[in-house]
């Protein structure tokens, strides 16, 4: 569990920042896409007589499940040759080990290592747990923060690096409506830091702010992310 406990902070690399390639996932016709034209803001509000860290774990594991599924459409895609680095636009992101020590991957191995350290959290019973009379631990709300920032890159390095894949499966309706979804829950439970969003703040705008999540922008969805194209970032 330690490496939920381990801080990063992005840093410019010293490189020149690479051409931005164009954000397909930006343009209209794909950013309309849904499943469902279902009000998220209402769904992800805390029910009436529901725990608060029920409500938590049962959408954390639910987006878990959701989010691994959506990645396991590409994963034949991305591949160490493919993605070298774990990258979402202009950030690298690194996996920190049980020793806090920073380990450069690609970017299937990363997912591997979230994926693989989330399994063992949510089916803990120590940490999740399901039985009447067990308590969750006082760091929970914690975790769910750590868990939801590694999810976030998953999706994240989904949209840029294979949304194509995504067009041509004809999914992206499904990682539209998931991200949303997710994005939306998160910001009802201050979940994901702004700055660590930031980097997909133009999708997250234009996403939800849609008709159907009206009153959903903000958490820093303008100038962070503009500012920021101008580095490449590790973190």
């Amino acid at each position: 569990m330690d490496w939920l406990m381990g801080k990063s902070k992005a840093k410019p690399n010293g490189k020149k920042p690479a051409t931005e390639e164009k954000k397909v996932y930006l343009e209209p016709e794909h950013t309309k896409s849904r499943i469902t034209d279902f009000e998220f803001k209402e769904l992800v509000v805390l029910p009436r007589e529901i725990d608060l860290n029920e409500w938590l774990a049962s959408n954390t594991t639910t987006f878990f499940h959701h989010i691994n599924l959506q990645y396991s459409t590409i994963s034949e895609f991305c591949t160490g040759e493919t993605c070298q680095t774990m990258a979402v636009c202009n950030t690298q992101y690194y996996w920190y080990d049980e020793r806090g020590k920073k380990v450069k991957c690609t970017a299937p191995q990363y997912v591997d290592f979230v994926m693989s350290s989330v399994q063992k959290l949510v089916t803990d019973e120590d940490v999740f747990p399901t039985k009447y009379g067990r308590e969750f631990p006082s760091s929970f709300e914690s975790l769910v923060k750590k868990i939801c920032k590694y999810l976030f890159h998953v999706l994240g390095h989904i949209y840029w690096a294979h949304f194509k894949e995504t067009l041509a499966l004809e999914l992206h309706g499904h990682l539209n409506t998931l991200y949303v979804h997710f994005i939306l829950f998160a910001r009802e439970f201050n979940l994901l830091d702004p700055k660590e969003t930031a980097v997909m703040d133009d999708l997250t705008e234009v996403l939800c702010s849609s008709p159907g999540n009206s009153g959903a922008t903000g958490d820093g969805a303008s100038s962070g992310a503009s500012g920021a194209q101008n580095h490449v970032k590790e973190r």
